[in-house]
């Protein structure tokens, strides 16, 4: 609890709230304090929710919170039953209610935020089906929901997009990145095509790559259908071997059985699938619909009062009352063949008990076993996937168990060559290392023995001078080497640079004649452009204008449309009451008895004189009950108290018979002792 109350503080520090709190302020606050802070935090997830408590009754203070509430699927803790006190406490602004409260507000203020933002557009408002038999109230609520759904799948595209991390400045410079890949795209494709012009024969080249692109293009699909029908076929495979097994198991089942044990059977699921579909399941059913409607119910009920919770206690107490008199009447009336018919019914119910329990049993077991199923066919498939091959019958399960044996043996020789040549690798090591140290002890002489001679370190310079000259042999080879590639590379672009010359000096020719008509064109589209632009203006402006004028005849015609119709169904009701007025009329007026009986003021006045009649008798009887009150309260004490006597007279009568009783073995024990 301290531990709830200090993270409540410190989110009430912060922002937006800064409420500047520490433990004891935040747990002096009053009642009200508490509810108009619960009303800030939810003022804060929904602003529909920022007002004053102080000027709204408790009551729908209440209601608007649970409202608010309940479209943030908030569960209280504790059972069902303490909703009741759940409510009086959000009521009188309980601490052990409002706290909780708070502490899950303030862990999922975002999400809760979310929640109610979605909730003023995604809360259905449930129309009465009386209403949508008219036309514009029906196609009123279709636009309604099918601009819900619009608003669905436009949120879920701005969470993906949101969740995909993009900005528009990105998007922008991908865009940016994609033309400028674009124009060099086009320009190398014009590039292309400017040098496949050249060469001789270029259409049936063309054409005949054009043809390489499809022939491969369907080489693709090929191959992706191949690849379909290799998985179609591997499916069907399964299923074969599925069918295969079962009719396996199937032809076991018939070779040791005969068509009175088949028939048997059949008869028995079918028997179990009836119990299952007339009695278990409606039975279910039945209750499933009965939790729902009482649950139903408890949420439609509004805010309880601890009057209302009173008044429930009294009936409760009243209906508790009338079945325990209802009990002892029966037991009054109890009779000995009742007893054997409530043996019948209680061995009746136990087996129906047991009857329920073994459906239920074997119900498990079914989905147990299908579930085994599925997971043996997942596991086969992941088989397939990993080694490629299905599952193997009892002859090629032999093979395979062959095979592991051929293997083994040969591994087992392998095993024993690489024991030999590890061996040798050790000896080999060895011998390196007694090489290496006889080396370095000769090295050792040899520096020693220069020393000696005054010329140390003339082995290892001559060493390095012999490295040296290796590496600048080499060097000179390779210089040499490139030198004649690029000498060789030089003739050759320059012989390239000089034959692309003369193949395009005709083609720059072309191509200065090509600009010069270009920028014309250029210049004469640029005019078009603007001679289409003042145009098209032009024609836009007209076009709003027609679509203001429409859209206003439109909205005219729908309220002359709406006026009509509402004036019709006037018209019809109007109609309506008047024949009725003219029928009642015509049968009060008929001369005919059978005919005026029919009129309401007729059924009316009889009614009337029939509750007249019935007050009256009434009346007569609460008299009769007045009058013979007071001698019957008189005759009920007269017999409480005979009831009173007469139970003192048993009790008196019950401990004479003790003392009796006692004085008796008293006198029998002292008569022992005189015989003693």
């Amino acid at each position: 609890m301290g531990d709830q109350m200090q993270f409540i503080v410190e989110k009430l520090n912060q922002e937006p709230f800064r409420k500047n709190y520490n433990l004891i302020s935040f747990d002096s606050l009053e009642s009200v304090q508490l509810l108009q802070l619960l009303n800030d935090v939810l003022g804060e997830i929904d602003p529909k929710h920022a007002v004053d408590i102080r000027e709204e009754l408790p009551e729908q203070t209440a209601k608007r919170m649970l409202s608010l509430l309940g479209i943030l699927k908030y569960k209280p803790p504790g059972s069902v039953s303490d909703l009741s006190a759940f409510r009086q406490g959000l009521v009188t602004g309980s601490k052990p209610v409002i706290h909780p409260l708070l502490h899950w507000l303030l862990q999922r203020t975002s999400e809760l935020k979310k929640r109610a933002y979605l909730a003023r557009f995604l809360v259905k408002l449930e129309v009465p089906a009386e209403f949508l038999q008219e036309d514009t109230v029906a196609d009123t609520n279709r636009q309604y929901e099918e601009l819900m759904e619009a608003f669905k799948n436009l949120h879920k595209e701005y969470e993906q997009l949101k969740i995909s991390g993009l900005s528009t400045a990105e998007i922008r410079r991908d865009i940016s990145a994609m033309e400028e890949e674009k124009d060099q795209l086009v320009k190398r494709v014009e590039r292309l095509k400017k040098r496949v012009e050249t060469v001789q024969n270029h259409q049936r080249m063309l054409e005949i790559a054009r043809q390489l692109r499809l022939e491969k293009e369907r080489e693709e699909s090929l191959a992706q259908q191949k690849q379909e029908q290799k998985s179609q076929l591997f499916h069907a495979k399964q299923r074969l071997q599925r069918a295969q097994l079962q009719l396996k198991e199937m032809q076991d089942a018939v070779a040791d059985s005969k068509p009175e044990s088949l028939m048997k059977k059949l008869e028995e699921e079918i028997n179990f699938n009836s119990y299952l579909v007339t009695e278990k399941m409606p039975r279910e059913l039945e209750s499933k619909k009965a939790s729902v409607y009482l649950l139903q119910k408890v949420v439609a009920e509004p805010a309880m009062t601890q009057s209302d919770l009173t008044a429930l206690q009294s009936e409760i107490n009243e209906v508790n009352a009338q079945m325990n008199q209802l009990i002892e009447k029966r037991m009054m009336k109890y009779e000995p063949t009742d007893s054997k018919f409530s043996m019948y019914r209680q061995q009746a119910s136990i087996i129906s008990r047991k009857k329920e329990a073994k459906a239920e049993e074997l119900q498990a077991a079914k989905e147990e076993m299908s579930m085994l199923e599925r997971q043996m066919q997942q596991r086969s498939s992941q088989a397939h996937e990993l080694e490629g091959s299905e599952i193997m019958t009892e002859d090629e399960f032999k093979q395979y168990v062959n095979k592991l044996r051929s293997k083994n043996t040969l591994y087992k020789k392998k095993r024993l060559e690489i024991a030999e040549i590890t061996a040798e690798y050790g000896i080999l090591q060895r011998t390196e290392e007694l090489l290496k140290q006889r080396h370095e002890a000769i090295q050792q002489q040899l520096q020693m023995i220069e020393e000696k001679k005054g010329i140390s370190g003339y082995s290892y310079t001559q060493e390095e001078l012999e490295r040296v000259s290796a590496v600048k042999s080499e060097m000179d080879e390779m210089k040499g080497q490139t030198l004649d590639n690029m000498s060789e590379m030089v003739k050759k672009l320059n012989a390239v640079v000089a034959e692309k010359k003369a193949s395009l000096a005709p083609v720059i020719k072309e191509l200065r004649q090509l600009r010069q008509k270009c920028q014309e064109l250029t210049q004469e589209c640029d005019e078009k452009k603007i001679q289409y632009d003042s145009c098209a203006a032009g024609l836009e402006s007209n076009r709003s204008a027609l679509e203001q004028e429409v859209k206003g005849l439109l909205e005219e015609c729908a309220q002359e449309e709406s006026n009509y119709r509402y004036i019709h169904c006037m018209k019809r009701t109007l109609e309506v009451q008047l024949q009725r007025a003219k029928a009642e009329m015509k049968a009060y007026v008929s001369p005919d008895p059978q005919q005026r009986r029919k009129a309401i003021r007729e059924q009316y006045t009889r009614m009337i004189l029939e509750q007249e009649n019935l007050g009256k008798k009434l009346r007569e009887k609460q008299k009769v009950v007045r009058e013979s009150h007071g001698p019957n309260m008189k005759q009920r004490k007269m017999w409480q108290d005979f009831e009173q006597l007469m139970e003192c007279k048993r009790e008196c009568f019950q401990k004479q018979q003790n003392q009796a009783a006692i004085g008796q073995v008293i006198q029998e024990g002292g008569k022992d002792r005189l015989v003693l």
